[in-house]
């Protein structure tokens, strides 16, 4: 029978702070939020202290109790990125790689299958034994969630673990069934989200016992393929193992880039918009060697406006990852279906099916200057290595130094946050 870890490290980013402060994240009031924004911006992480009081993680800054005094830490991405990789190298000080699966900067599944009996430790002891290491030795806590199958020990992690005194939770088939088979709500269990328990819901389906015990033809009618793994799940199953997933090879890629802008902006500011992030997008394919044949665009409106998001794909005559064909056509596709009166929040962008770049691409009779092209691909190529030597600001276009660029401010964060660097 397999054995698994899931480690998660508890309010990582808070905790990080707290560390590089001196100070216990279990008895400091910290929240991780960017004091130049509103306070409508969402925190990133609070301290345990402060969710022992009732504060949410991921709540706004104006949902905070006024009555709770705490230090805000401004995010710092870079710094939290590098205790990660730390923390993965203590991991590593125990466990081979090929066991270990990262889900997130904060959380890892590790299979200890074969590492008990050499380290002579029972399950709840390896555990134990890993997380006090990541303490000593990077001052963050972690809580951990023990199972015979991946699923088990994520689950055994979300709902067990924040109830026991060590943080630690353990479930097999049997106990997860006997135990949480009418646990309530649905939400709580990996993989089942509002919209999924609204559905379950509206059947008269309110537990994983529901589920379990539901006609499975009822179930794939509503569900589809996804039927499957909601039953697996129901009975605590779940074939997947750590190497299947390091073996998996998706039939299709793609890359994507989104953002929430500060502000609502107008049609022709979107516009700019959309041709930073297009040309981003260019050079992070010509960096990766890989092309499309299409891209898909999606426009986000006002909040105030409640309406659906203008949505559209463009496809080129061949695949490239050339900005100079990309950009305008990204753009053409823009000015069809935005509407130009409309005050605009979100952008999203997406590179479609992107192959490798085999460099032996058809030549049509539209291709008028080919040598032009390589021109420009190695134009690309010389930004994309100054950048990467001297920092991604060092090179810019004029688009970006527009009052209503976001590149030079994006290029300062990670993830959409501050790097602290």
């Amino acid at each position: 029978m397999k054995t698994y870890l899931c480690i998660d490290l508890k309010s990582f980013y808070a905790s990080v702070e707290c560390a590089e402060r001196g100070l216990d994240p279990m008895k400091t009031n910290l929240v991780v939020a960017d004091p130049e924004r509103t306070e409508k911006t969402i925190c990133l992480a609070v301290s345990p202290s402060m969710k022992a009081l009732g504060v949410k993680n991921r709540c706004r800054v104006f949902e905070i109790p006024k009555g709770i005094e705490y230090i805000t830490a401004p995010p710092r991405m870079q710094k939290y990125i590098d205790y990660a990789a730390k923390i993965y190298g203590v991991y590593l000080r125990y466990v081979s790689k090929e066991d270990i699966h990262v889900y997130s900067i904060d959380e890892v599944f590790i299979d200890v299958t074969e590492y008990l009996g050499y380290y002579r430790l029972s399950p709840k002891e390896m555990a134990l034994m890993l997380m006090n290491k990541v303490l000593e030795r990077v001052g963050v806590r972690a809580a951990c969630g023990i199972g015979t199958n991946l699923y088990l020990c994520k689950i055994a992690l979300d709902i067990t673990a924040k109830h026991s005194e060590d943080f630690i939770g353990i479930l097999d088939e049997e106990s997860y069934r006997r135990t949480l088979w009418d646990h309530q709500p649905l939400t709580d269990f990996w993989r089942i989200g509002h919209g999924t328990e609204k559905k379950l819901n509206e059947h008269g389906l309110f537990t994983m016992r529901d589920i379990a015990q539901a006609n499975e033809d009822t179930l794939y009618r509503i569900f589809g393929i996804d039927a499957e793994l909601l039953i697996d799940h129901a009975w605590g199953r779940e074939p997947t193992s750590i190497a299947d997933i390091k073996a998996y090879k998706p039939k299709t890629n793609c890359i994507s880039v989104g953002q929430v802008l500060m502000r609502d902006y107008t049609c022709d500011e979107g516009r700019l918009i959309v041709r930073e992030m297009m040309d981003l997008l260019c050079l992070d394919m010509v960096d990766k060697d890989i092309v499309t044949a299409s891209v898909t665009m999606q426009i986000g409106y006002s909040n105030a406006l409640h309406i659906p998001p203008a949505k559209g794909t463009v496809s080129f005559k061949a695949e490239t990852n050339s900005d100079k064909i990309i950009i305008p056509e990204t753009v053409e596709l823009y000015n069809r279906i935005t509407d130009k009166d409309k005050l605009i929040r979100r952008v999203n962008i997406t590179c479609n099916n992107t192959v490798p770049d085999t460099g032996n691409r058809q030549m049509s009779f539209f291709d008028t200057d080919p040598e032009s092209d390589e021109k420009n691909k190695n134009l690309q190529k010389a930004i994309i290595s100054m950048r990467k030597k001297y920092g991604k600001n060092s090179m810019l276009k004029g688009m970006n130094l527009e009052a209503a660029g976001t590149t030079i401010e994006r290029n300062r964060q990670i993830g959409g946050h501050k790097s602290g660097v």
